[in-house]
């Protein structure tokens, strides 16, 4: 059973996110975290406005919350977001890495180490490289790795960087990856 799903996208994520968070369930037994890059004067838009079209709970992270499976949690725009290994967030103001805070790489390569085999790592659209080396510490921990293919990508730059970098398990468009996360958790609560 996977605990955790961490996301990173960027150029034209929101597009994206909005078709593939709709698709989770209510019920849906894992926590998911996302890195968006969004400006740093965007406070709490993405909540609010994916709270209106998702069935599952939608948040802003908050530091040293702990991490509540069936909610989805937003990176706060202007912070690093990071998963301890106690499995509570951690905000910071470091250095931006790749020219991004949030980063996606923090968020995913702190998740592996917490979450290891039972975190996914899913890499959607963008037009930089966060996220690729990020997906490589997931599979490195023994977590799933999956990537939008480029080709259905509105900027393939992100997705292409992790398909060499971390030569993911699965290439996927949008909604494979939405059948994906539904039918894992499915099944592996159907063989307990």
């Amino acid at each position: 059973m996977k605990e955790m799903i961490v996301i990173g996208s960027s150029a034209g994520g929101i597009e994206a996110l909005k078709s593939l968070l709709p698709l989770l369930p209510v019920d849906y037994p894992a926590a998911v975290a996302i890195v968006q890059h969004i400006s740093a004067d965007s406070p709490q838009i993405l909540a609010h406005f994916f709270r209106q079209i998702c069935q599952m709970e939608v948040k802003e992270a908050e530091d040293k919350e702990k991490i509540r499976k069936g909610v989805i949690y937003l990176a706060p725009s202007g912070y690093h977001l990071m998963i301890s290994e106690e499995k509570y967030f951690c905000l910071t103001v470091e250095e931006p890495v790749k020219f991004a805070r949030p980063s996606v790489d923090v968020l995913f390569e702190t998740a592996a180490l917490a979450y290891k085999e039972s975190l996914v790592g899913v890499i959607l659209t963008g037009a930089n490289d966060d996220g690729a080396q990020g997906l490589l510490a997931v599979k490195h921990n023994g977590g799933s790795t999956l990537v939008q293919d480029p080709k259905t990508a509105q900027f393939g730059t992100m997705p292409d960087a992790a398909l060499k970098v971390a030569q993911p398990d699965f290439i996927f468009s949008i909604e494979e990856i939405g059948t994906y996360l539904v039918r894992m958790n499915q099944e592996a609560g159907a063989q307990l």
